[in-house]
């Protein structure tokens, strides 16, 4: 079932801009960030109920996802993890692809071969890592 509700774009133009051509494209356009591919993730917003439209490196194996909460090794994390973390029923769109999906926290060796995955799809992952002391949050994202 399609998350529902009243869409709240990001206050970041270029990420708004980004997300909503993506999205009304099918990921025709505004499909890549420095050459790798993107996904859209939509999340309800904690605190607004909205939804919330962001998009992400794609890290894809196997038809599984993991979506990385790095903001660019910030020492705090981008909201929409913790919105992930209240309401995990989301919504991923891969090109023209949109499904629903259950977000869960990875922690241990799942995490860590899923970060290796990460690693290899975008390398900055691993510098991000270093400019934090936060260990950077990975969910799965689970097909519903």
């Amino acid at each position: 079932m399609p998350l529902s509700g009243d869409y709240l774009p990001s206050t970041a133009d270029w990420a708004r801009t980004q997300a909503e051509t993506f999205e009304a494209s099918d990921g025709a356009e505004a499909n890549d960030m420095r050459g790798k591919p993107i996904i859209v993730l939509t999340t309800v917003g904690a605190k607004t109920g909205a939804l919330r439209k962001t998009a992400l490196m794609r890290v894809e194996h196997g038809g599984d996802y993991v979506v990385v909460a790095s903001k660019g090794g910030a020492h705090d994390e981008p909201k929409w993890a913790g919105n992930m973390r209240r309401e995990p029923h989301v919504e991923l769109q891969d090109g023209a692809e949109k499904h629903d999906y259950t977000a869960r926290e990875l922690a241990g060796d799942e995490r860590s071969v899923w970060w290796e995955r990460a690693v290899e799809a975008w390398p900055d992952y691993a510098n991000y890592q270093t400019r934090t002391d936060r260990l950077i949050a990975l969910f799965l994202l689970e097909r519903r």
